[in-house]
């Protein structure tokens, strides 16, 4: 997967917006569920610890928790270059809905 292959993904999700943070590309649905490193060669990813440990094992060589604290709440590192297109979209997809939880339903009161 190419950076520009990776933003095109990124930004097909509904509601998502791209914006600079600090020296990265950021791609935010409520909240930032992605990012893309300035040289494009890898993204940081958010999924819960439990979606990070699966990633992983799927696929070692694409994906790895971050070394610290931001690692230790499930954002994870992929290697664009070592990363199939079918499986990034189903972990983006998984950032996307961790990023956009859906509002709760209002009671009616009578």
């Amino acid at each position: 997967m190419t950076c520009d292959e990776f933003r095109a993904l990124a930004l097909s999700f509904a509601g998502t917006t791209q914006a600079p943070h600090f020296d990265r590309t950021a791609f935010k649905a409520k909240r930032i569920f992605a990012t893309l490193a300035a040289d494009g060669r890898s993204a940081n990813l958010l999924l819960t610890p439990e979606e990070q440990e699966f990633y992983s094992g799927v696929d070692p060589a694409g994906f790895r928790r971050l070394p610290n604290k931001w690692g230790d709440q499930g954002w994870t590192c992929a290697t664009l270059a070592d990363v199939d297109a079918g499986l990034m979209r189903d972990v983006l997809a998984k950032a996307w809905q961790l990023a956009s939880p859906a509002k709760p339903a209002r009671s009616r009161r009578k």
